[in-house]
């Protein structure tokens, strides 16, 4: 009993945890299904017509595109830039190394309106403002620290001695980043890459000071909507980015893989 109770006590609050992450999942898909005219849980009836909503209102899917384009052109260059970053800092005695560290981590600490209103202005002044460029310039700076953070806590302990063994061996330093450091280091790279497509994907506010009539992302154009209205159409939203995010996981596990190699 000592053993058992423990481990049931244990073993209930992993479900509780669980149940509580999951439960907006669990509301939103019956919700998206149903039939009434506004929110409701439960839903009413069984209906396709608000993912049908969705597909035909041109507005949200070009900002759905938009979103995607723009997520996956700021992750690979934040996942280049970054990784670049972190190998830097944590293998050579880079000159100011901590301030330097403390200013790529800045746009995790500072509050999205101030990096707004700074983006604004000096995108404004560059003339570049309500570009697709500005907003993937914004959204790298912001989605940066996440790689940076992933690959130096994964190269802090690294072992280098697996590295001065493939030197040992006659292998060039190209090769041996590419078949030793790179491999141990993927994990830490492909979770920092993982971060910086959902914080552009998912960012908002900073992108609210950069769209226009003309460029809007996904998220500002579902701010827009529920201003005005409230129906499942939010609710199918939701459904079909779950779904695209477990198609793009899924993807890199199949083709990338998460695991040392």
């Amino acid at each position: 009993m000592r053993r058992v109770v423990p481990k049931c006590l244990g073993m209930g609050f992993q479900a509780l945890t669980y149940l509580y992450l999951l439960a907006p999942i669990l509301i939103v898909i019956p919700v998206s299904f149903s039939n009434a005219t506004y929110l409701v849980f439960p839903p009413r009836g069984f209906s396709l017509r608000w993912y049908v909503n969705f597909f035909s209102l041109r507005e949200l899917t070009d900002a759905l595109l938009l979103s995607v384009r723009l997520a996956v052109a700021v992750t690979g260059a934040a996942t280049v830039i970054g990784t670049m970053a972190a190998f830097a800092l944590v293998r050579y005695h880079v000159l100011f190394r901590n301030s330097v560290r403390t200013l790529l981590m800045s746009p995790m600490v500072l509050p999205g309106v101030v990096l707004g209103i700074g983006f604004l202005i000096f995108f404004t002044r560059t003339r570049i403002i309500h570009t697709f460029w500005s907003l993937w310039l914004a959204h790298v700076i912001v989605a940066l620290p996440y790689v940076v953070r992933t690959v130096s806590a994964t190269l802090v302990n690294f072992p280098r001695v697996l590295e001065e063994a493939g030197a040992s061996l006659g292998a060039s330093p190209v090769a041996v980043f590419r078949t030793v450091t790179l491999p141990i280091a993927k994990p830490g790279i492909m979770a920092g890459a993982i971060f910086a497509f959902i914080v552009s994907f998912d960012e908002l506010v900073i992108s609210i000071f950069l769209t226009g009539p003309r460029l809007s992302t996904l998220p500002v154009e579902i701010y827009n909507y529920l201003e005005f209205t409230s129906d499942p159409t939010l609710a199918a939203i939701s459904v079909i980015l779950i779904l695209l995010t477990v198609i793009a996981v899924a993807l890199l596990e199949r083709f990338v893989g998460f695991n040392v190699v």
